[in-house]
């Protein structure tokens, strides 16, 4: 139940960690190392924890006031954890959503989704309002849902796919398209950007959320990735001799969003599209 708990509020509070620039970075020293971007959170949380800090407690954070989140969201340089405000605010939202309906565990909504990932990402987007990660595209409703399906996804990794974590569905799931994986993808030839909108990310343009550009990269994204599962699961098929293939788009995007991480300095070249939103 803890665990699961750590995972709800860390994916509550997953969303724009990118900095203006390379030199000016929000940094979080834990334990003698320094994390940036999603592990500076991460980090935050446990070095919280380890203060006595019960941050992973729905009845704690629905009361907290921004000062408190300052603190524990404190960065050790200059710059700050960008969107404090929200932060607070989207902290508050949920803990009482959690106290009010769930009993103050994200595990009460995890039993009620019976081993069902698309009910859970249901339950969530329903009961949790920031959450609700939605645009409209040519007059059509478009729902990315990017915090409430890796929400699921990290339920399914820490409970290892067992007990309530059993989702028999969990290939239902998309990629989780944010602002890393779509520029992977363009750096592994994947999928390509047109020449004016690569000029744009690359003067640093900031997308509006629900820009036409920016929904079209996200769902491109998602495709994208759904025609690499199929042939993955289709080389499998023909190479692997008769044995069960786990491939997934969860699993496809965990090894994507490492491999951007890992490979950040050949990636260089291509722009991430910026977009400062509680979404992603």
């Amino acid at each position: 139940e803890e665990a699961v708990n750590w995972v709800f509020l860390v994916d509550t509070l997953n969303f724009s960690f990118w900095s203006a620039g390379d030199e000016q970075k929000c940094v979080v020293k834990y334990k003698g190392k320094e994390y940036t971007g999603y592990w500076a959170l991460c980090a935050a949380v446990n070095r919280a924890l380890d203060d006595g800090i019960p941050i992973t407690t729905a009845s704690y954070y629905a009361t907290m006031t921004l000062e408190q989140v300052r603190k524990v969201f404190r960065s050790d340089t200059e710059v700050p954890m960008p969107l404090l405000e929200e932060r607070h605010q989207v902290l508050n939202e949920s803990g009482t959503v959690l106290m009010e309906k769930f009993g103050g565990s994200f595990l009460s909504l995890v039993k009620k989704s019976k081993n069902s990932a698309q009910k859970l990402v249901n339950l969530v987007v329903k009961n949790f309002p920031s959450y609700r990660d939605e645009a409209e595209f040519q007059e059509r409703k478009v729902s990315f849902y990017k915090r409430a399906q890796i929400l699921v996804a990290d339920t399914w990794s820490v409970l290892e796919g067992k007990g309530d974590g059993s989702f028999e569905d969990i290939s239902s799931l998309t990629i989780f398209a944010d602002y890393r994986i779509p520029q992977v993808l363009v750096h592994l030839g994947a999928m390509n950007y047109s020449e004016n909108l690569m000029k744009k990310l690359r003067e640093g343009t900031v997308l509006q959320s629900g820009d036409r550009e920016e929904v079209e990269i996200r769902g491109c994204s998602i495709w994208c990735c759904e025609l690499i599962c199929r042939h993955l699961l289709q080389l499998c098929s023909m190479k692997g001799r008769g044995k069960r293939c786990e491939i997934n788009a969860v699993l496809l995007d965990y090894y994507l969003w490492n491999y951007a991480r890992d490979h950040r300095e050949e990636m260089k070249d291509i722009p991430f599209h910026r977009v400062r939103s509680i979404n992603y």
